[in-house]
């Protein structure tokens, strides 16, 4: 890591935009260990053999029928960083943002934001399924950030092997619901863009905020359900272990998780498996697999917390 250099980048942007991008990507890389993927053979098939046994289980316990995504990636964090600077971008350059007076200044604070977000992120994902958000390109993508599952299974005292498995299982089921839901990525990059359009007017929408926030809880709750009814061995430690250290962490980690709307997330997938446990023990996993026929499927605001209304007017 170089903190000088890190810093001198985010000095340095320069450029007619708010942020400038490719001083994030030098100053995040600088900030961040990369982290190590020098991997045996045997240690890139357990990934290969996790991901091909989370697709079987999860077409056949889940009933969700997917391929998975043609790119599947072992990173270190750089090339997390890379990956995620270019998605950042894609969809912030969607927000008419002025820089007003002081452009120099407002683009130093912009980028040294985004900088320091992208390497605290870059230093915690263990793994991502990417929709490639935004792009031209119709394939998406996995991704498993190998040092930080590495050092957080080593963290929490579990068994690599193990905690590899499971994160494998999670980011799979994300790609279960994608590829069973097409319209999934369109309508997601619709939510978006209405919300970002309505900031760009200075404009904050409810509504919008709602939509975004209805169709990432069924995303997260639907992966968790997936998830615990899937996963072939035991898991509640991971479990345990994992929430409770998303809870640790000194005063800056925590700050940046507030900031960042990680607890956000949290609560996403928490009242999303609520949800679609309750689905699935009154039903079955087929019948909360209905939601991703179409979009007018997804549970409402009101729904997410009686999904006795949803069955109602599924009429199931």
């Amino acid at each position: 890591m170089n903190f000088y250099r890190a810093v001198r980048a985010v000095a340095d942007a320069s450029g007619s935009e708010p942020i400038d991008w490719t001083a994030v990507t030098e100053s995040a890389k600088a900030a961040t260990d990369p982290g190590s993927i020098d991997l045996d053979e045997a240690a890139i098939d357990r990934y290969r053999d996790d991901v091909r046994s989370a697709r079987d289980r999860i077409r056949s316990v889940g009933g969700v029928d997917f391929d998975l995504p043609e790119t599947i990636e072992i990173q270190h964090r750089h090339h997390w960083i890379d990956a995620n600077v270019a998605t950042f971008e894609r969809v912030l350059e969607q927000m008419d943002t002025e820089i007003g007076m002081l452009p120099g200044l407002v683009r130093t604070i912009n980028t040294g934001s985004m900088a320091l977000s992208v390497s605290f992120l870059s230093n915690n994902v263990l793994g991502q399924y990417d929709p490639l958000f935004l792009s031209d390109s119709d394939d998406h993508a996995l991704y498993f950030v190998h040092p930080n599952i590495e050092r957080i299974a080593n963290e929490l005292e579990v068994d690599s092997d193990r905690f590899t498995r499971w994160i494998a299982f999670h980011e799979v089921t994300h790609a279960a619901e994608f590829g069973a839901a097409p319209w999934l990525s369109d309508h997601l990059e619709q939510q978006v863009e209405e919300l970002l359009a309505d900031l760009s007017a200075g404009n904050v929408s409810q509504l919008d905020l709602t939509g975004v926030d209805v169709t990432m809880t069924s995303v997260e709750g639907y992966a968790e359900l997936l998830m615990d009814r899937t996963f072939d061995a035991e898991y509640d430690d991971l479990r345990s272990k994992l929430d409770a250290r998303r809870h640790s962490g000194g005063f800056l980690t925590q700050l940046m998780r507030y900031a960042l709307g990680l607890g956000r997330k949290r609560r996403q997938y928490e009242r999303g498996k609520t949800f679609f446990e309750q689905v699935a023990d009154e039903r079955d996993l087929e019948t909360a697999a209905i939601v991703w026929e179409k979009p007018d499927n997804l549970p409402t605001n009101t729904e997410l917390d009686d999904p006795s209304l949803w069955l109602a007017r599924m009429d199931i």
